[in-house]
């Protein structure tokens, strides 16, 4: 038996590839709703690769391949996947601990009990904890992070600003100026390509050139790790919204907040669009963390049988994409040998 930890498109992906290789296979899901991260994001949120390039192995994405899906859609995708390749999944099951077992085999602790397991395949995801600077704001300030944005209507009247200059910031900032003055916090500068170029999606660019699955290792790999562009829209186009960007925020007192550059921002609401912090505290065993994160060489870990789907740059661009996933989880299910049925 082989268990998944996480159903998401990543557990889907590993899971496919385990069965066909002929393993037993169990997925455990926390959400009870197999795409339920998804669901759970910001109303507006579109995928940026197109729908011809956001599927996983062996189930195209139904429609107009061009189209840039949205979450809820991605999310019934996932559903139908998991439906359509009878993978089983346990819902509801959230794991409170990993670890090793004399015997060697593996001990899956969840709220419902205890799961063993020859092999386990972490796919959690890079979403963990919400990242928050601990800065002392006023209590009339509203504060939030993106992961709990959902859309305009939902947020109290007056300023906004939102912290963080990735693409989650730039998108929630520009829905956001179409009906409040916002202010975008940025810690520092990235590279902004175009969704479309020459008349192409930029992810057909990006394909053919073989820049998303090239090895996270080789030198284009880490520029692209260290340069990751936003796409679509930009500090610029954020201005022509009437958006006022400024430098990276470092203080706050009285009634608002200080950027490093001088200026001052007094918002109603703050939208921390920072990021996640890494949580594996639950993953109790040894040799297998190094620094509170996981050791792997694209995915495989050093303690035999455990291995890792998902994690952003695992072994490319496209590690934690939707359409180029399912290369790493083939990889990942090939490390386990043999046949257990």
């Amino acid at each position: 038996m082989i268990i998944v930890i996480g159903a998401g498109q990543a557990g889907l992906a590993a899971g496919r590839e385990l069965r066909l290789a002929g393993h037993d296979v169990l997925l455990v899901e926390a959400h009870a709703r197999v795409g339920e991260s998804w669901r759970r994001r910001w109303d507006s949120l579109r995928l940026f690769t197109p729908a011809r390039f956001s599927s996983l192995p062996g189930l195209p994405l139904p429609g107009d391949g061009g189209r840039h899906p949205g979450k809820d859609e991605v999310a019934d995708y996932l559903r139908a996947y998991a439906a359509h390749f009878e993978l089983p999944v346990q819902l509801g099951t959230a794991v409170s601990r990993l670890r090793r077992a004399k015997d060697g085999t593996f001990e899956v602790v969840t709220d419902g009990g205890v799961l063993t397991a020859d092999g386990v395949v972490v796919a959690t995801g890079p979403f963990h904890r919400p990242r928050i600077p601990d800065l002392p704001l006023a209590p009339e300030i509203v504060t939030l992070h993106s992961a709990e944005y959902r859309n305009p209507d939902r947020l109290p009247d007056g300023p906004v600003l939102v912290v963080g200059g990735g693409n989650s910031g730039m998108q929630i900032a520009a829905e956001l100026s179409g009906s409040r003055p916002v202010t975008l916090a940025l810690g520092g500068r990235q590279p902004v390509l175009p969704q479309r170029v020459l008349g192409l999606d930029l992810f057909t660019w990006l394909r053919m050139l073989g820049i998303v699955r090239v090895p996270a290792g080789s030198r284009v790999g880490r520029l692209v790790r260290r340069r990751d562009p936003l796409i679509g829209i930009g500090p610029g186009a954020l201005r022509r919204l009437g958006v006022r960007v400024v430098d990276r925020v470092t203080a706050a007192g009285g009634d608002g907040l200080r950027t490093a550059g001088g200026h001052t921002v007094t918002p109603s609401v703050v939208i921390w669009a920072t990021g996640y912090r890494p949580d594996y505290g639950w993953l109790r065993v040894p040799g297998a963390l190094a620094g509170g994160v996981p050791l792997h060489a694209g995915g495989i870990g050093p303690v035999p049988g455990l291995t890792y789907v998902g994690l952003p740059f695992q072994r490319s661009r496209g590690s934690a994409l939707l359409g180029w996933v399912g290369h790493d989880a083939a990889v990942v299910a090939r490390s386990y040998p043999g046949r257990r049925t």
